[in-house]
């Protein structure tokens, strides 16, 4: 679908995560996620006993940079699935900053600052595994939300089965899969990036009550070490005041996953609020 990733890597990375959810679940248990942790093998956002958990499983690992891989995790993966990830990350990662280019020079940003975020950022992939529900009606997939990342590239696996709904003019509306297409969220950091000139989607997961339907995201983040705000070169080429406040990109993220998902309220936590200004009253 003109994106540059061939369809036979496509096809490859498919059969090795239906491969992966297929395993006995005493296999999928050597990465189960350990306490305190998102990364493993288990369920999303799971930060207080009384939440409403999803009804799905997920692998969620660190991709990228390499030396934040969980040692128990990835390098543990059966080998034929290690190596089609590691040529799925090279690829989407050349994607990844073709877009984020395009978008800043859409914008009238400097690349530059795009690259200095996002060019040695955190990759991260989370495989997801939504099994047929006979209350389909009373649980969800993924709850409303939208992604820390700066852009989320979705592969459906399953795409005879519609699952994914994006919030448009205040009404959930599917998004229908096309074959070895990807879907590409724009996230929280990115619409900060951009003062708000790109918005991030607002998006949940629903499941089916005959037919399991798979997922695989890969999260594109910027890098942990930089700070996070509107860019400098958009504010000065558009003459535009900050929306956003600024901070460090990995206590913008350790802010993110304390919370449980609840559509965009996180990022609704940077924005700067107008002063209002009272006008003084008039001397007697």
């Amino acid at each position: 679908m003109n994106h540059g990733v061939s369809e036979s890597l496509i096809d490859k990375v498919k059969a090795e995560v239906e491969g992966f959810f297929n395993l006995p679940i005493e296999e999928k248990r050597k990465y189960w996620q350990r306490p305190g942790e998102m990364e493993g093998f288990g369920q999303a956002f799971v930060v207080s006993e009384e939440q409403k958990l999803d009804w799905g499983d997920l692998f969620y690992t660190t991709i990228l940079p390499k030396h934040l891989r969980k040692p128990h995790l990835f390098p543990r993966l059966p080998l034929p699935l290690r190596e089609t990830l590691e040529e799925y990350s090279a690829a989407l990662k050349g994607l990844s900053m073709n877009i984020l280019d395009l978008m800043a020079e859409a914008l009238r940003m400097d690349t530059g600052d795009m690259k200095v975020l996002f060019d040695e950022g955190w990759q991260k992939f989370r495989m997801n595994y939504y099994p047929p529900c006979p209350w389909p009606e009373l649980v969800m997939g993924v709850n409303s939300h939208s992604d820390a990342a700066g852009l989320t590239i979705l592969l459906q696996v399953t795409t005879e089965i519609q699952g994914l709904q994006v919030m448009k003019d205040g009404h959930w509306v599917p998004v229908v899969a096309l074959p070895n297409a990807f879907i590409i969220n724009i996230g929280d950091t990115l619409e900060i990036l951009s003062n708000g000139m790109y918005k991030s989607v607002e998006h949940r997961a629903t499941v089916n009550s005959d037919k399991e339907r798979i997922s695989f995201a890969t999260f594109v983040s910027p890098k942990l070490d930089g700070d996070l705000g509107p860019a400098p070169s958009l504010l000065i080429n558009t003459q535009a005041q900050p929306k956003y406040r600024r901070i460090g990109v990995a206590d913008y993220f350790k802010g993110y996953f304390r919370r449980e998902l609840a559509g965009k309220s996180y990022v609704d936590v940077m924005r700067i609020l107008p002063t209002l200004i009272t006008p003084k009253a008039d001397p007697a």
